[in-house]
């Protein structure tokens, strides 16, 4: 089972923050001296989606949302995921029909759904793998931190309810590494949700050069419509789950009950059970995240969790996508044109 993040990464900087200031000076250290890394160049483009903190921001639906605008300009993007919660070591191209979530982790498959995914702890070989295939970009769910790879885009997605925290690095705080570093190595930033509650965060990845975006999550709106019919009891093992208790209430879903755990959760028979029988006590229907169903769906002993739950699907749309696509093809068209440019 794995633990949730401490309640004090999320308020100002107090006494047990101050306490593991030692250690996190020593993890600041090591993290801001690998991101300096020079990474593999492999021929085609690589955009990177990842995040400034420990645990969720919307990474997973960004990256979507860049495949869309790629496939849509003619690309042929493949993920490249490291498989977080999965045994697999890869590289391997995911087979959502072969594959179960304990091989892979849950995201390789939601992605898989959109584009072809490849699992790969080590990511050069990973995007090797893919390119041999037929890629003509990369889109990264993850690996931002990871210096083994040369980038062409590096976008970061945050949290607009939660943002950086307390704005320390681990243990201190959410962040990966130290916040000036990390926004030195990339070049977009996008706010998933309430743009105004990120005003600070904002100001200071404007000060380093970043473009700025805001988005939202949107829930499937025939999704809606069927939760919309009954009370439910929600549960997701996220990031944040309050996040998605908030937009099931902000599509007019009404919250009977609310179960929150541990992102990546694997959920054990006798939780299941528990879950079932409270929502059949009060006489609600159960729903989840996508990322939490594909967990039940492919663990034989959660059947009976799994078959009376609904998943809400939902896709991230941007404020401003033709701004942000004109930046994404930049990007790309740069990669490209330097080789031509170096013979010039």
């Amino acid at each position: 089972m794995r633990v949730r993040a401490p309640s004090f990464w999320w308020r100002e900087p107090g006494l047990a923050a101050a306490s593991l200031a030692p250690l996190a000076a020593i993890y600041a250290k090591i993290a801001g001296k690998r991101l300096t890394g020079v990474g593999h160049r492999i021929g085609i483009p690589v955009v990177c989606v990842g995040n400034l903190t420990l645990g969720g921001s919307g990474k997973t639906p960004t990256a979507l949302a860049v495949a869309r605008i790629l496939i849509a300009a003619g690309e042929r993007p493949w993920f490249l995921t490291r498989g977080y919660g999965g045994r697999e070591r890869g590289p391997l191209v995911v087979d959502p029909n072969k594959h179960r979530a304990e091989d892979v982790g849950d995201e390789p498959l939601l992605l898989a759904r959109l584009a072809p995914t490849v699992v790969g702890r080590d990511r050069p070989a990973g995007a090797l793998l893919a390119r041999d295939l037929g890629a003509s970009s990369i889109v990264m769910d993850d690996g931002f931190q990871n210096p083994s790879l040369d980038k062409q885009l590096s976008i970061i997605a945050i949290d607009g309810r939660h943002g950086i925290g307390n704005a320390c690095v681990f243990p201190s705080g959410p962040l990966r590494a130290p916040l000036h570093q990390q926004l030195g190595r990339a070049q977009v930033l996008i706010v998933v949700g309430d743009i105004a509650l990120a005003a600070s965060t904002i100001a200071i990845a404007k000060a380093h050069g970043l473009a700025v975006f805001g988005a939202q999550l949107k829930p499937d709106p025939e999704a809606v419509k069927l939760l919309a019919q009954a009370p439910v009891l929600a549960f997701a093992g996220i990031g944040h789950p309050d996040k998605f208790f908030t937009t099931l209430l902000e599509a007019g879903i009404r919250l009977g009950l609310s179960r929150g755990f541990a992102d990546h959760h694997g959920y054990t028979p006798a939780q299941a059970g528990r879950l079932v029988a409270e929502a059949e006590r009060h006489g609600l229907n159960l729903v989840t995240t996508e990322k939490d169903w594909v967990r039940l769906r492919d663990d034989p002993r959660l059947g009976t969790l799994a078959q009376r739950t609904r998943a809400l699907p939902v896709r991230l749309v941007l404020d401003r996508e033709q701004d942000f696509t004109d930046v994404l093809r930049s990007a790309l068209s740069a990669h490209r044109c330097a080789p031509a440019c170096d013979r010039a």
